[in-house]
């Protein structure tokens, strides 16, 4: 067997390695000549950066150091990162006797120190980041990424304390997600103080606004989901709060849908939404967000209203489609497959949505580079090789149960209880490309059933092994946990597993996750998660200047076969299918006995009807969740693309809600009437230059920004080649917003269309750009300060003013513009470019990936 071999961590991989994972030494004053450090290039408080050097100098406290590059940083050593471990290899020795120290005899824990050291070896298993981090470095860091607390008691003092137990997990590292579904509807009343309840919604902006000052006041940035049940009466409220702006801004957002409203759905049904009667003498006692078990107890609930099932789908996919929000949870079906049905439900996921898990769960979590997994000589997979590290990883994660700290008594009991672990993967795109199968293709569902049902089958083995040998979860009972949809599936393919599990028992409740990777996937120079390559082709802009570069196994290919371009199994997120990415995900789902992170990318032209199908399809396949990006579709725009192909027009509902088609044919009828297109210059008073009449048919394009006064649909009109006509769509029709927006259309029109004076585009936008209000919306490149700064902006987008600037975003080492090496099935890709700024360092170079937020170049991410 021949695997790729593992190269030295340089650029971003180390200074990923030395900043986030590496043990670090708190004393800087020790620092010396000859150390491998991190110092601080760039003293921002908002935006540091760090870069990695040798010192070559030190004169008491200030020290010189010789950065990768080679230039030189004056320096202080407070003003250094020093750490223990300069290699990967210092790390592996330290976790693998971490890990092997909970065995119960020396001879033991000298078997497994070898074996995790094995598996570690080359990066076949990747530790989560907090056990990187943490384990054998600290007895105080926790090892666990996030966490899902119990949804808060519907009482002040419950909230408080639901807030604080939040921060308290936010600020030791740790994501956090609470169902809100406990807290009464907006309006009840509250017969303690004689009022009336603000709703759940409402207590949703509490904890995200208190997720928004951890992010600014700590060292790592806290991440919340909120969820809420698809029976409560603030349902509508929470699927669209987002749309008001600085409501809820730091969370993400879920909706728990059940089996009965997907059937409503489908069958064009009413939907109660209802709530306990909170008049119960016994409901502050007893209520705790589980409807079921409340109406099992015989208790009465209060019907509030009754909508139509389908409105309240296309309301939960409008939204998604507008801002990639709500996601959406099949939670009932998640507890009808969860081996913990009988014992625990799964109330809520943790912020990235791959771990459904219950009231104090946690997450515990790992992944196996399957990029180290390509058997060369056999074209094939070294399946001897994986199940043997799928064998050692589940061990060395149940250990984890064990080595880890517990600040919290509760999630110490619970996991003890059924010690929960998440096996997931990295590399797999680099993997299936290897192995010249195209992600998305039918072939490649075969391999993908293959290959997780293997790993599936591997893991459960091994947990029943230590189950033999440790005894098994607490709260196991074969006879139910058999029962589980996954353990039925299991079972019928794998009917060995079935058996092991009644003879041996079972050491953990749940064993695999698919988690997003982002920074450890970029620090061992892999694709991440289960997710196909971004981009193959990227530029990076240094001191050096600006240079076109390739990911790695696709600049293998290119010095293999110069001058020809990818063969069709090189594929990127934004060149498959939206439906591709789903059809990948339920074939993965099927092995997974928890959930996935990841997300659907879609191109901006994707319709409402299209998002529709992508949800009920995912339903169809046995995910668990679903989660759409639609190029475009944020506020805040994260991604942008431009295609040399575009489908038909989709429908007006598509592509400007606000408008339909036969509004903007009226609007366009009366801006020709406004500027009295037939009038001849001398008939006009005190224009005496040539007047540009306006032709039977012009062509242009419709821009959409979000302005302080909604969002604006900006028509930029040509004439003789250059723009000649604006009109506006921001408003209702018949408001002062939508009648100075008008105003404003037809004066920039008449500008445009009268007289020669210069470079007259250029001009109106210079007299535009940054006029502002009493508000804006967005920051970096995408911030608007008012409407006549949106048109400002669409000038300058359709009119190229700024075309030569598009390649100088930001100074950071790399630049967030990526674009395909070449076309992939007849189309090509033009280059994406990220106009989301990075909380981190600040650069442009933000992407949506796995439904978390990834830093290209620092290696940020909003999940791990």
């Amino acid at each position: 067997m021949k695997t790729v071999q593992s190269k030295r961590l340089e650029g971003l991989s180390e200074k990923i390695f030395l900043d986030r994972y590496a043990w670090k030494n708190a004393d800087t004053s020790a620092t010396k000549v000859g150390d491998v450090v991190l110092v601080l290039t760039k003293d921002d408080p908002k935006f540091p950066a760090k870069d990695v050097g040798e010192v070559v100098k030190r004169e008491g406290r200030n020290v010189t150091v010789k950065l990768r590059n080679g230039d030189l940083v004056e320096s202080t050593v407070e003003k250094l990162t020093l750490t223990i471990e300069k290699t990967p290899e210092q790390m592996w020795d330290r976790l693998a006797g971490a890990m092997a120290s909970v065995e119960t005899s020396p001879e033991k824990q000298k078997e497994w120190t070898d074996k995790f050291r094995w598996v570690l070896d080359d990066w076949k298993l990747v530790p989560g980041g907090r056990i990187a981090a943490g384990a054998g470095a600290s007895e105080e860091l926790t090892l666990f990424n996030c966490y899902v607390i119990p949804s808060p008691h519907d009482s002040r003092g419950g909230i408080m304390e639901t807030l604080s137990e939040m921060t308290e997990i936010m600020a030791r590292g740790g994501g956090v997600g609470i169902n809100l579904s406990s807290l009464r509807p907006r309006r009840s009343i509250v017969q303690g103080v004689n009022g009336s309840s603000s709703g759940s919604v409402s207590w949703g902006g509490l904890f995200s606004y208190t997720t928004g000052l951890i992010e600014q006041g700590g060292s790592r940035r806290g991440a919340l989901m909120l969820m809420i049940n698809d029976w409560h009466p603030d349902l509508m409220d929470f699927i669209t709060v987002k749309q008001t702006a600085g409501m809820v801004t730091n969370a993400n957002l879920s909706v728990c849908v059940s089996n009965g409203f997907m059937k409503a759905v489908k069958e064009d049904l009413e939907w109660d939404l209802v709530f306990p009667d909170t008049k119960d003498p016994e409901y502050n006692e007893i209520w705790d967000g589980d409807l079921d078990k409340w109406k099992k107890t015989g208790k009465n609930v209060i019907h509030y209203k009754t909508v139509r099932a389908r409105e309240v789908w296309h309301t939960i996919i409008e939204s998604a489609w507008k801002s990639a929000e709500p996601g959406v949870v099949f939670m009932e079906y998640y507890n009808q497959m969860s081996n913990s049905w009988y014992f625990n439900p799964i109330i809520c996921t943790n912020p990235c949505g791959e771990q459904g898990l219950p009231a104090w769960g946690v997450c515990n979590l790992s992944a196996i580079n399957l990029s180290k997994f390509y058997d060369e000589e056999k074209h094939d997979v070294a399946w001897d090789e994986l199940g043997k590290t799928v064998r050692y990883s589940t061990r060395f994660l149940d250990n984890v149960i064990d080595k880890t700290p517990y600040h919290f008594p509760e999630n110490e009991a619970n996991q003890k209880n059924e010690r929960r672990v998440g096996l997931g993967t990295m590399g797999l795109a680099e993997l299936m490309i290897r192995l010249e199968i195209r992600y998305g293709s039918e072939d490649s569902l075969e391999f993908l059933d293959k290959l997780y049902g293997f790993m599936a089958r591997e893991a459960y083995l091994a947990s029943t092994e230590i189950a033999a040998e440790k005894g098994s979860f607490q709260a196991f009972d074969a006879e139910k946990f058999l029962q589980s949809g996954f353990m039925k599936n299991m079972v019928e393919v794998y009917p060995e597993v079935g058996e092991a599990v009644s003879k041996r028992g079972m050491r953990n409740v749940t064993v695999i996750t698919q988690a997003p990777t982002g920074s450890t996937g970029t620090m061992v120079g892999t694709s991440t998660g289960i997710e196909p390559y971004f981009a193959f082709e990227y530029f990076r802009q240094s001191r050096l200047g600006f240079d076109k570069q390739l990911v790695p196994i696709a600049q293998e290919w290119q010095d293999a076969h110069p001058g020809e371009e990818l063969p069709e199994w090189f594929v990127t997120s934004m060149s498959l299918s939206a439906m591709d990415h789903i059809r990948v995900q339920g074939a993965i789902q099927r092995w997974v006995d928890s959930s996935i992170s990841k997300t659907a990318n879609a191109p901006a032209d994707f319709t409402v009807e299209e998002t529709k199908e992508l949800y009920e399809k995912a339903f169809e396949l046995g995910c668990k969740g679903v989660t759409i990006y639609r190029d475009g579709s944020r506020d805040v725009q994260v991604l942008s693309t431009a295609k040399e192909e575009k489908k038909e027009e989709p429908a007006a509902e598509a592509v400007a809600p606000a408008a339909t088609a036969a509004a903007e044919t009226t609007a366009v009828s009366e801006l020709n009437t406004a500027l009295n297109a037939k009038v001849t210059p001398a008939q006009v008073q005190g224009f005496d230059r040539q007047y540009k009449s306006r032709p039977k048919v012009l062509r242009g394009a419709t821009y959409k920004y979000n302005t302080p006064f909604g969002m604006a649909y900006i028509t930029v009109n040509d004439i003789d080649g250059t723009p000649g006509e604006i009109f506006l769509n921001v408003g209702k029709a018949g408001s002062d917003v939508f009648a100075m927006a008008e105003a404003l259309g037809r004066v920039c029109s008449l500008f445009l269309r009268y007289g020669d004076h210069g470079n007259k585009v250029e001009l109106l936008v210079k007299h535009l750009k940054g006029i502002g209000g009493s508000g804006a919306v967005g920051f970096g490149p995408n911030r608007v300060e008012s409407i006549a700064d949106a048109v400002a902006q669409a000038l300058e987008t359709h009119a190229g003013v700024t075309a030569a600037e598009h390649y100088a975003v930001t100074e950071s080492p790399i630049a967030a513009t990526v674009e395909t090496a070449g076309p992939v099935h007849g189309h090509t890709h033009k280059p994406y470019q990220s106009k989301d700024l990075c909380p981190s360092c600040g650069s442009a170079s933000l992407l949506n990936v796995e439904g978390c937020k990834t830093c290209g170049n620092c290696g940020y991410s909003k999940c791990s």
